[in-house]
C-alpha cells in the first residue's frame, strides 16, 4: 500500500456552523490514503482540532471520530434527536429553520438585550456553556508532540493581533479565547508566557480565521486543506437588519483568511515568475471543501442557536462535501493546487 498523502488542516470557526466541519472530518478520517499532519483552528475550528486531535492519541481514527461525535453531542444536545439516517432528508429545510430562528421573538429580544447589555453585567450569574465541555478534553493529549500538530488561534483585545496557541499554551482558557465572541462573552485573560503581562482575548475570527501561517513550516507538508464555513460570496444583496448584519459577520470573519490566501498568491506568482528561487519561499498548494450554496441559506442565528436538525444536516453536507472533494480532487493532492486563487483576487 502507498504511503497517505500528508495534508494540513485550516478549520474556520463559524459557531455551530462548525457541524459541517465535523462532518468534513468524519469523513476525511476515514480516508488511509490521508494523514492529517497538523490543524490550524479558529473558534469552532478549534474546538473540532482539540477534539480531533485527543481522540486521535486515544484511538487513532476511531478515537478521533469519536471524540468528535462526543463534543458534538454535547454542543447541539443530539442526544435528545436520535433520529435514523433515513429520516434525515424528512427533516426540516435547514435554511428554513434558520429563518424560523432568526425572526423568532426569544432570538430578536436576545439579540437586541446582547446589543444593550454588556457580559460582564450579569455578575456572578455569568457563565460559559462551552467551559464544561472544552474541560472534559484530555489536555495531556491535545498538547502532546505525538499526532497532528495542533494550532489555536486568538485575539489580543488590547492590541488587536493574533495569537496562536500551540503545545502547552492549548488549555481550556486558550480555546475558550478562541470561541470568544465579545457581545456574549467576557474576555478571556491569559499570561504571557515571556512578559507575565496579563492579556485578554476574543474570539480568534477577528485576527485569524484560521491563521495560515503556522502552516508553513517546512516540516509539514505543502499541501493545505480549507474547509470553509463562511461563504466568500453572496449573490443576494442584504437589504433586512439581520441579513446586513449577516453578511457584516461573514466579511470580518473571512477578511483575514482572505488576506492570507492573497498572501500565498503573491509567493506563488513570485516563484512562477522566477522573481525568488524555487526553495527559498514554501509553495503550498491549496485545496478548499466548503457547500456555499448551503451556507447561503443559513444565518448568523443559526451559528448563534444550536438547532440538532440543522446540526444533524450540517454533519451530512461536510461529509458529502468532503466525499466529492475526495472524488474529485484526491490526485491532486501531493501534486498540484486545486482551489484557483488567480480568480479568486483577479
Amino acid at each position: 500500500m502507498a504511503e497517505p498523502v500528508r495534508i494540513n488542516l485550516a478549520l474556520q470557526g463559524g459557531g455551530a456552523h462548525g457541524a459541517f466541519t465535523w462532518g468534513v472530518l468524519d469523513r476525511l478520517l476515514e480516508e488511509e490514503r490521508i494523514e492529517i499532519a497538523a490543524v490550524s483552528g479558529t473558534s469552532a475550528g478549534a474546538l473540532n482540532g482539540a477534539a480531533l486531535k485527543s481522540g486521535w492519541l486515544e484511538d487513532g481514527r476511531a478515537g478521533a471520530k469519536a471524540r468528535l461525535d462526543w463534543t458534538w453531542r454535547q454542543i447541539g444536545a443530539l442526544d435528545d434527536m436520535a433520529l435514523p439516517a433515513w429520516m434525515h432528508p424528512w427533516l426540516p429545510d435547514p435554511g428554513m429553520v434558520s429563518r424560523s430562528v432568526e425572526y423568532s421573538l426569544p432570538y430578536v429580544m436576545g439579540e437586541a438585550v446582547g446589543r444593550m447589555v454588556s457580559p460582564y453585567a450579569w455578575g456572578p450569574l455569568y457563565d460559559n456553556p462551552l467551559k464544561k465541555v472544552v474541560e472534559a478534553f484530555d489536555f495531556g493529549k491535545v498538547c502532546a508532540l505525538e499526532g497532528p500538530a495542533l494550532f489555536i488561534c486568538a485575539t489580543n483585545v488590547r492590541n488587536g493581533k493574533v495569537r496562536v496557541f500551540s503545545g502547552n499554551d492549548i488549555t481550556t482558557r486558550s480555546i475558550l479565547a478562541s470561541a470568544c465572541l465579545p457581545t456574549l462573552f467576557q474576555a478571556v485573560e491569559l499570561t504571557d508566557p515571556v512578559t507575565g503581562t496579563v492579556e485578554a482575548f476574543w474570539d480568534g475570527g477577528y485576527s485569524g480565521n484560521p491563521a495560515l501561517f503556522p502552516l508553513y513550516e517546512p516540516e509539514l507538508p505543502d499541501d493545505l486543506v480549507i474547509v470553509n464555513i463562511n461563504p466568500l460570496y453572496r449573490e443576494k444583496l442584504p437589504v433586512t437588519p439581520p441579513e446586513i448584519q449577516n453578511r457584516i459577520n461573514e466579511i470580518s470573519f473571512n477578511s483575514s483568511l482572505l488576506r492570507d490566501l492573497r498572501a500565498i498568491n503573491f509567493v506563488q506568482r513570485l516563484i512562477q515568475d522566477g522573481a525568488i528561487r524555487e526553495g527559498a519561499m514554501k509553495r503550498l498548494r491549496v485545496h478548499m471543501v466548503s457547500d456555499d450554496t448551503l451556507m447561503n441559506e443559513l444565518s448568523v442565528a443559526t451559528k448563534m442557536v444550536a438547532v440538532p436538525s440543522v446540526i444533524a444536516q450540517l454533519k451530512e453536507a461536510g461529509r458529502r462535501a468532503a466525499g466529492q472533494f475526495l472524488a474529485d480532487h484526491f490526485d491532486d493532492l501531493g501534486t498540484r493546487q486545486s482551489a484557483d486563487l488567480r480568480a479568486m483576487f483577479d
